[in-house]
């Protein structure tokens, strides 16, 4: 458990029924029965409105430094189970759920979601009004906060305060290196196929003769966007986040992958945003997602900043401003690319219906492009598979 105080603790009696609370740095308690691993974990509260995908949203890597609030109700309902998972160690810091979690009703579940968040040290807390935290995430912006399980239910509220008050925020932060790994690997599996489970047990598949080679470069990478590279036909040579542009174009790639990932781009930018415009300037099709997308932009001479609340959802309206299709996608962020910032020779491609901020941009004289959003669905929508397409496309033209 994190040390919260020198001074002696002022233990407060929780109120009958509860076990955890989610202190707020302004003050604010919320009150609930704790549920994961007992302790102490303190980041930015944010909230995310998909209804599926928990366990695919809290492996995220993107959410590293943030407690997540599910909108949704009924969260851990269908379980937990090997597969859905984004990567193998959660950088999330716990989660906030209006109901406690049920008994696995799913097929696919092999143990109970609170086991699981146990398994990975994450605390969570049940019986929040979170409707009334989300509100205040809307409307004050997202909050640092800690999160408190014990099991006695005695907690010090004014030290979790203090710690949540003391926690500087991810305006600055490079959460990149954490998430990020430390060594080059390949990938070729393929995402998954629900009658090859049937058949096989596991739904994953294994790319058979790639057409491409990609080098994606992870700095927070989802395995379900390695898949989705894999299913299009590329071979994915993964590096870390600090690697040089030697060190990926030794590799010889017919296209370049930027990766999400969490934190201010801003900061991860000291190190890779050198890189990107080297990439850039080499001619290689380029494709970046989310942080790759904000890297990409201060690359190409554009600017970022910090959103009030974010984007996090799987129902996220989307406008392709070139055919005027709208897209229902995955998001998570809490930064965006400021458009007035962008040079004449970047053309914003997608904008977000819910606030008009920016969701992709092209580079008009070389094969680079990238979006705020998520396009593997994982959780979420289809409706931007399209995207691993149009790279395909790009390295076809340039190969």
């Amino acid at each position: 458990m994190t040390t919260i105080s020198s001074a002696p603790p002022q233990l407060h009696a929780a109120p009958p029924g509860t076990t955890a609370a989610l202190v707020l740095a302004d003050g604010t308690v919320f009150w609930g029965r704790g549920l994961g691993e007992p302790g102490v974990k303190v980041g930015e509260v944010c909230f995310n409105t998909s209804i599926t995908g928990y366990q695919e949203i809290m492996t995220d890597p993107s959410y590293a430094g943030q407690i997540i609030t599910f909108t949704f109700p009924h969260i851990g309902n269908v379980g937990a189970n090997p597969h859905d998972v984004e990567t193998t160690t959660p950088a999330a810091r716990g989660c906030v759920l209006a109901v406690d979690v049920t008994d696995p009703a799913n097929y696919r579940a092999s143990r109970h979601f609170a086991d699981w968040l146990t398994s990975h040290g994450l605390p969570g807390i049940a019986g929040v009004d979170t409707r009334r935290l989300t509100r205040r995430i809307r409307d004050g912006g997202a909050p640092n906060g800690a999160l408190a399980f014990t099991p006695d239910g005695r907690l010090d509220v004014a030290a979790l305060q203090r710690q949540a008050m003391e926690w500087p925020g991810l305006e600055g932060m490079d959460l990149a290196l954490e998430v990020s790994c430390r060594q080059t690997y390949q990938w070729n599996e393929t995402v998954w196929d629900f009658q090859r489970a049937a058949q096989h047990g596991s739904g994953y598949g294994q790319l058979d003769a790639a057409r491409f080679h990609v080098v994606a470069v992870d700095y927070g990478a989802k395995r379900n966007i390695l898949r989705c590279l894999a299913s299009a036909g590329c071979r994915v040579t993964v590096v870390p986040a600090t690697a040089t542009t030697e060190d990926i174009m030794r590799h010889n790639p017919d296209g370049v992958f930027l990766s999400n990932g969490p934190g201010d781009p801003a900061a991860t930018g000291k190190y890779a945003v050198p890189v990107i415009r080297d990439l850039v300037q080499s001619g290689k099709p380029v494709f970046g997602i989310c942080l790759g997308h904000q890297m990409l932009a201060l690359a190409l001479g554009g600017r970022t900043a910090k959103m009030p609340r974010g984007h996090r959802g799987a129902n996220h309206p989307v406008k392709d401003l070139a055919t005027g299709k709208v897209e229902i996608t995955s998001q998570n962020h809490g930064f965006c690319v400021l458009p007035d910032s962008l040079p004449a020779d970047v053309e914003v491609t997608h904008v977000s219906l819910f606030d008009g901020t920016n969701e992709g941009i092209r580079l008009k004289s070389k094969p680079v492009f990238s979006v705020q959003y998520h396009p593997e669905a994982s959780p979420g929508p289809q409706d931007s598979h399209y995207l691993f397409q149009r790279f395909v496309g790009l390295m076809e033209k340039t190969k």
